[in-house]
């Protein structure tokens, strides 16, 4: 699994319609076999930082898999608005993860 992080700036009046957008291009992601899962998340700290997670089978699962596919092609024209404000786009690896279930077991 291949984990991407797209880091927004987002001005407040356009905020609204920023996450409309992903909204409706949410439902590319749900259509697409090479998405495992995503989230959009937005700072409490500085309301203008948006981050989109999405988890991907596999690097090229996205790059040649999603960004070929029809649902790419309807993804694109929700979020072409906002790429240039876009602050970084990566492709990260997992190392490790832990979740609640997995605290509550190292406590006992």
């Amino acid at each position: 699994m291949i984990v991407e992080y797209i880091r927004y700036t987002i001005a407040g009046a356009k905020s609204r319609a920023f996450e409309a957008a992903y909204t409706r291009a949410r439902e590319s992601l749900d259509a697409s076999d090479h998405c495992l899962g995503y989230e959009l998340t937005r700072s409490v700290e500085e309301p203008t930082s948006y981050t989109l997670r999405i988890e991907w089978e596999s690097l090229a699962g996205h790059e040649q898999g999603f960004r070929g596919s029809d649902e790419f092609r309807q993804f694109l024209p929700h979020i072409r608005p906002y790429i240039g404000d876009i602050q970084e786009m990566r492709h990260y690896e997992v190392v490790f993860a832990g979740d609640a279930e997995g605290r509550a077991q190292r406590a006992r």
